[in-house]
C-alpha cells in the first residue's frame, strides 16, 4: 500500500513540475495600457507568449499587446494581416520560465488610467 502512495505522489509531482505558469489576458489591450493579466497553468507542451501587433488605418496607429500560453510553432513568428481596411504587423515571442511574460507596464498603466480623473478633480 505504501508503494502505491509513493508512486502516485511521484507521478503527481512530475506532472506538476512540467507545467509552466504564464500570464494570460482576457483580451488584448492598446498600448500604453497593460491588460489585466492572471496566471494560468499551461499544458506541458506550451510556452509563455507575448504577442505584439502594430496596426494602422489611415492616420490612426495603434499597438496591441497580448499574453497567453502558446504552442512552440507560433513562437518567434512575425507577419502581416489586413482585415476590414486595417493593416496589422505582428510579432510573437515566447519564454520558458514561470510567469516570464509579465511585462513591465502594469504600474504605469494604472497611473495613465487615473490621470484623467485626477485632472478633472484638480480643475476649478
Amino acid at each position: 500500500m505504501n508503494n502505491i502512495v509513493v508512486c502516485v505522489t511521484l507521478i503527481l509531482l512530475i506532472s506538476n513540475g512540467e507545467s509552466l505558469r504564464c500570464y494570460t489576458c482576457l483580451f488584448p489591450t492598446i498600448a500604453p495600457l497593460e491588460c489585466i493579466k492572471f496566471p494560468v497553468t499551461c499544458p506541458p507542451s506550451e510556452q509563455c507568449l507575448i504577442s505584439t501587433a502594430t496596426g494602422k488605418k489611415g492616420n490612426f496607429q495603434f499597438i496591441l499587446r497580448e499574453r497567453s500560453c502558446a504552442i512552440s510553432s507560433v513562437c518567434g513568428t512575425s507577419g502581416e494581416k489586413s482585415t476590414l481596411g486595417v493593416n496589422v504587423t505582428f510579432h510573437n515571442t515566447c519564454c520558458k520560465t514561470d510567469l516570464c511574460n509579465s511585462g513591465t507596464a502594469g504600474k504605469a498603466s494604472l497611473a495613465i488610467l487615473l490621470l484623467p480623473s485626477l485632472v478633472f478633480l484638480l480643475l476649478p
